[in-house]
């Protein structure tokens, strides 16, 4: 991890997928913790994210606003952190994803994640950490591209 934080100090960029999400926070590279779901399940499907912000270099090829699909498979995927913390995140404009409904969809927060955060970044933010996993949305072939975006603007850096 030493190198990880290395690298994201020197102002590189770092995605935390999923249990990456949640080594980023236990190594206190970004704030928060990932809990068991709230249905103490292992939760394996298509989800809805809405882009909070477009201004990154991971969200640069998206629309504000816009709802992706993205596949999610895990357990411990509930997104806390202290109500301070919540606070300062929304008042830095640091949630970078939510969970958003699918058309027709009542409940679309899947783990039951606080102010539905599907996704973060660091206080420079070029460190991401997200639940749903973009590179499983790649291709036509795996179900979707909404992922794609996310990878293409990095290239564009």
């Amino acid at each position: 991890m030493e190198a990880v934080r290395r690298f994201a100090a020197e102002g590189r960029y770092v995605i935390g997928v999923c249990n990456g999400f949640q080594i980023l926070t236990e190594a206190g590279i970004l704030p928060g913790a990932l809990l068991a779901n709230l249905n103490l399940h292992f939760t394996c499907k298509e989800v809805g994210v809405r882009v909070e912000r477009n201004d990154l270099p991971f969200t640069r090829r998206y629309a504000q606003g816009q709802v992706l699909r993205l596949p999610i498979a895990h357990a411990e995927g509930r997104y806390y952190a202290d109500p301070e913390t919540l606070r300062r995140l929304e008042d830095e404009g640091r949630v970078v994803f939510r969970y958003a409904p699918l058309a027709g969809e009542r409940d679309y927060n899947p783990n039951g994640s606080l102010n539905d955060i599907a996704g973060i970044v660091n206080e420079r933010g070029n460190v991401l950490g997200m639940m749903p996993h973009p590179e499983r949305a790649v291709d036509p072939m795996l179900g979707g591209e909404d992922g794609l975006p996310l990878f293409l603007g990095l290239l564009a850096v």
